[in-house]
């Protein structure tokens, strides 16, 4: 097993909140191969996005079929702008790779956001520390472990726009 699952294993752990942690060969990278790979929908794939705002980390727990809105991430955040994290200060912020970023577990608090959509599941799947690993979980068990706001930040299409949604 990798130390960042054995990390991410042992964070579950002190939250109270033990996992069956789920590898699959083919990988869990993308909300769809993970979709794919479990045989769930894409909507109940949890993303978890670092962004920064004001030059401070954030944390969207986004559903996999949602794309976030930056400039409501902001707004949320009390900022002045926010933008998506490099994967350097990812990786500063939770102490794991972009691709495998689990939604706790990380060296220090990282303010949290949890889409609501993910409320109306009753279990979503999250990474588990490493591209090939996923763990079952509820949302309401995610918004405990993480003191996450529940905040609708999904990018909605404008109308004037003739652009496809991204997925």
């Amino acid at each position: 097993m990798s130390r960042a699952i054995e990390r991410f294993l042992d964070a579950a752990t002190v939250l109270g909140h033990p996992v069956d942690v789920r590898r699959f060969p083919q990988g869990t990278k993308t909300a769809p191969d993970a979709a794919r790979a479990i045989g769930c929908e894409v909507g109940q794939i949890v993303k978890s996005l670092v962004f920064v705002a004001d030059g401070e980390p954030v944390l969207a727990l986004t559903s996999g079929a949602n794309r976030v809105d930056v400039g409501r991430l902001a707004t949320s955040a009390g900022a002045s702008a926010a933008r998506r994290a490099d994967p350097e200060e990812a990786r500063a912020a939770t102490g794991f790779a972009v691709g495998g970023t689990p939604p706790f577990g990380y060296p220090e608090p990282v303010r949290t956001f949890l889409d609501p959509n993910l409320l109306v599941f009753e279990e979503v799947w999250a990474a588990a520390g490493a591209p090939d690993a996923v763990f079952r979980t509820t949302a309401a068990e995610l918004q405990r472990v993480t003191a996450a706001e529940v905040v609708d930040l999904k990018e909605t299409a404008s109308r004037d726009e003739n652009v496809p949604p991204n997925r």
